[in-house]
């Protein structure tokens, strides 16, 4: 009787366990797709549409489980933990060396396989319960009661501690090891009903080996495969709580990453920087109070300390990993000049749209350095609602500067921006300047005044800018000067993007889907 109760409750404990383990890959793996395969909501939706209808599947096979219950169980964990296991450090391997396309349906076709195991194994568990001698009600309650418990526990864990103190990759090795733990409990405590005991207990032991074995190597041939991703050696990756960042450096140029994407290359990045900074300085009525949203690496807050007119610099950047790197890392060093830690600079790690939100200051000049609005997070930064808080927060004789992607590969999305932004009542200017790491590159200048370009005159030293190059960037050709044509050649409206209508992101990943 009481060996039946421990084994009862163990399975309660184990539904909990397990359903944790689920839920981590599960987010692994929109995670990993967000990563590699770029959009984060996009697959996010598909990872777990993807692993809830593998459980529903999964559930629906359950039915025809009639024997040996706890062998299939723990044979199921085993799988769990080798596919699961492996999944992380296999897509890095298939995004390096594998025909392209073939990452993703890796990933949904494992996704799809880890939630189908985990879909069978819980009414497995619910049936053994039952079998000892719980009633089914109480079983059944018990066993999913675990279950969702488990999920709000392994989403959590997985958000604050696994994904930025261990990576996606140890991540996956290691819960993969609490799989396997589960199983050989399992396996243990009910002993007297397997036969072929040895076969069970040699197939953990391989299995633990080779877990054990990518818990310990993996990430380091992991990152080898990464480096492929890369042309320059990577000299630091680290995953913070928002993003994956990685710095590569080849003969001189040192090169920052964010989820793969480049931010700057140290060799041409004056001429994104000079460009995003000193137009809107020079063209403001006063020069003292400037805000920085974005430009955590500290290179837009180096341009303006050119200036000593300006007497504080706020600069607001969501990952205060990317903050810490730029004050301590030696190569960046070299580029910003130390300009995060000046007196005159307040760092502040907070999202840009909730801190324009709370903020009740005006500055004379607003610098809008966010990356790309490739996913749902950073399109709120590119919407109407957005730029209204920036307009609310210009002075009456400021300016702003927007980075706003290329006007030759995404021009739609370019000209959306513009349209965007003048939808809130500024007044727009735009530019583009040839960056080689990035191409034709472009930027949109706004204000409460009508915006004129001859009286900008630069007051400080520049490696690139004058002020007939800044006047020549306001040329456009034919096919980039924002006439967006059908196929019947007829010119279609934009209109603003919004929080309401976020249209920009489709826009974006058809314009980027080529390059």
């Amino acid at each position: 009787m009481e060996a039946n109760f421990r084994k009862s409750h163990f399975i309660y404990w184990a539904s909990g366990i397990v359903s944790i383990c689920g839920i981590i890959f599960e987010v692994l793996f929109g995670a990993l797709g967000s990563y590699i395969l770029g959009d984060g909501v996009k697959q996010y939706t598909l990872t777990i549409s993807l692993f809830l209808t593998g459980m529903g599947i999964g559930a629906s096979i359950s039915e025809r489980v009639m024997k040996q219950l706890i062998v299939t169980f723990i044979w199921i964990e085993f799988m769990v933990a080798l596919i699961g296991g492996f999944s992380s450090f296999t897509m890095f391997g298939m995004t390096a060396f594998a025909p392209s396309g073939t990452d993703a349906l890796f990933l949904y076709l494992v996704t799809f396989t880890i939630g189908a195991l985990t879909g069978l194994e819980l009414p497995i568990l619910i049936r053994k319960a039952n079998e000892i001698g719980e009633e089914l009600n109480r079983s059944t309650a018990r066993v999913l009661f675990s279950d969702y418990a488990g999920g709000l526990i392994g989403g959590l864990l997985f958000a604050f501690y696994l994904r930025p103190q261990m990576g996606m990759v140890k991540s996956a090795f290691f819960v993969a090891c609490i799989n396997l733990a589960v199983a050989v409990t399992v396996l243990y405590l009910f002993r007297s009903e397997i036969k072929t005991l040895s076969i069970h207990l040699t197939g953990a032991i391989v299995i633990g080996v080779l877990l054990i074995a990518g818990l310990f190597f993996g990430e380091e041939m992991a990152f080898s495969f990464e480096q492929k991703l890369y042309k320059d050696p990577i000299i630091h990756m680290e995953e913070s709580a928002y993003q994956r960042i990685v710095l590569t450096k080849e003969q001189g140029d040192t090169r920052l990453f964010l989820n793969g994407s480049l931010q700057f290359s140290s060799t041409d990045e004056h001429r994104y920087h000079e460009t995003l900074v000193h137009p809107p300085v020079a063209f403001a009525e006063n020069k003292d109070k400037v805000l920085v949203l974005g430009g955590g690496d500290g290179i837009a807050a180096n341009e303006l300390l050119k200036y000593k007119e300006i007497k504080e610099i706020t600069l607001v950047d969501l990952d205060p990993a990317v903050t810490d790197l730029a004050r301590s890392n030696y190569h960046l060093l070299q580029i910003n000049k130390g300009a995060l830690d000046d007196p005159r600079v307040d760092v502040l790690n907070q999202d840009a749209f909730e801190f324009l939100e709370k903020s009740d200051e005006f500055y004379d000049v607003i610098i809008i350095d966010l990356p790309d609005p490739n996913n749902e997070s950073l399109n709120k930064l590119y919407t109407k609602e957005f730029y209204s808080l920036v307009r609310n927060h210009l002075s009456p004789g400021g300016a702003t500067m927007v980075q706003a992607t290329s006007p030759l590969f995404a021009t739609d999305v370019y000209w959306t921006i513009d349209k965007t932004i003048a939808s809130t009542g500024l007044h727009t200017e735009n530019f583009h300047v040839d960056v080689p790491s990035f191409g034709n590159w472009g930027f949109v200048m706004a204000s409460r005044k009508p915006i004129d370009i001859e009286e900008v005159r630069f007051s400080v030293d520049t490696k690139f800018l004058t002020e007939e190059v800044f006047q020549s960037m306001t040329v456009f050709g034919k096919d980039e000067d924002g006439e967006i044509l059908n196929k019947d050649g007829q010119a279609i409206p934009l209109k603003p993007n919004t929080l309401i209508d976020p249209h920009l992101i489709q826009k974006y990943e058809r314009a980027w889907q080529n390059y």
